[in-house]
């Protein structure tokens, strides 16, 4: 009997999720719209509530029991909004939740406008996408139109310059063409290999 058995060694590594990222960003997309509409619909009972206290004087509150969740998003509006929940990239699910939750504080609406809420959420959200792709995709045709012309221009300025032609003699210059250099005049000591 081998160690490997005991300690599974052969068996593949499990991972967590094997679902695909854009599976994962529709649903948690739609969970949130979902507690979104569950959290508008108690405010609005209790936004009831108080005006009938206002209004009568009594609180039958504690008589009264309330359905689980009578709103519900229509099949056609829902799978319309996966549809638009599809087109978010993962990096934006964070930012587009934010949004939304913003928006929800600030507005307080009813049970049945928190869709369209969430609706404008993911168009802006979209529209943002699409304009730093064209962004980026312009950078990239600028990227590469400039690295042509730079080293066309940089062809052509080397050919002009001539650095090299000049009136002073270099120890470069004896070397490259093989003759004995000319002893040099500065006040340095001029060392030479014994051949």
């Amino acid at each position: 009997m081998s160690l490997a058995s005991w300690f599974r060694w052969n068996e593949p590594p499990t991972r967590i999720s094997q679902r695909n990222p854009t599976e994962m960003v529709v649903e948690t997309l739609m969970m949130e719209l979902n507690w979104q509409t569950k959290q508008a619909e108690k405010q609005q009972r209790e936004r009831e509530n108080e005006y009938r206290k206002i209004k009568t004087g009594v609180d039958y509150g504690w008589l009264v029991s309330y359905p689980k969740q009578s709103y519900d998003i229509s099949p056609g509006e829902r799978l319309q909004l996966e549809d638009m929940c599809t087109k978010i990239h993962p990096s934006y699910c964070g930012p587009v939740i934010l949004r939304f939750r913003q928006l929800i504080a600030e507005y307080e609406p009813e049970v049945q406008e928190v869709s369209r809420l969430f609706r404008s959420v993911l168009q802006e959200a979209a529209e943002k996408i699409k304009e730093e792709e064209e962004a980026k995709k312009l950078a990239r045709q600028w990227n590469t139109k400039n690295k042509t012309s730079l080293s066309l221009t940089t062809f052509k300025s080397r050919s002009r310059i001539s650095p090299f032609i000049s009136d002073i003699k270099t120890i470069s210059e004896d070397v490259e063409r093989g003759t004995q250099p000319t002893r040099r005049v500065w006040s340095m000591p001029e060392f030479r290999n014994a051949k």
